[in-house]
């Protein structure tokens, strides 16, 4: 994650979907966090240089997923890194139906992205891909 920072030549991390905040506590240093399930860090993020979003984009409802990958779009000023499993999750919601509520291969989830993105790097992984990814140049 360091990396994609310095890639960025910034700090200004938004963790997008941050859960219990592991990100900040491993990077050493302050980022914004947001997660729409948590009060508190609930608010409409504004943009940020570096937007990490990982392991969040499956759990999305997928009559939702458009709205959220615009969002991304919004609040990614220089560079996104996301990761998205394509597995089924261990676990299940109340409702019997798999935490992971998209499981789709990566071919289907980049169409997605690069309608939003310039995807500069793809890292395949086992049940899951990491991609690092760029605001689309203005026409």
């Amino acid at each position: 994650m360091l990396n994609v920072c310095k890639v960025a030549g910034s700090r200004d991390v938004l963790d997008y979907g941050c859960g219990q905040r592991t990100l900040e506590k491993s990077l050493g240093f302050p980022i914004r966090n947001y997660d729409p399930a948590i009060v508190g860090l609930d608010a409409p993020p504004e943009p940020a240089d570096v937007v990490v979003c990982t392991d969040v984009l499956e759990h999305i409802e997928p009559e939702c997923l458009d709205d959220v990958l615009d969002d991304l779009q919004r609040v990614t000023r220089r560079v996104g890194f996301f990761i998205i499993a394509t597995r089924p999750a261990d676990k299940t919601l109340p409702d019997g139906r798999n935490a992971h509520l998209i499981q789709q291969p990566k071919d289907w989830w980049l169409p997605k992205l690069t309608q939003r993105f310039e995807v500069s790097q793809v890292q395949d992984m086992v049940g899951e891909f990491g991609v690092v990814v760029r605001p689309l140049a203005s026409p």
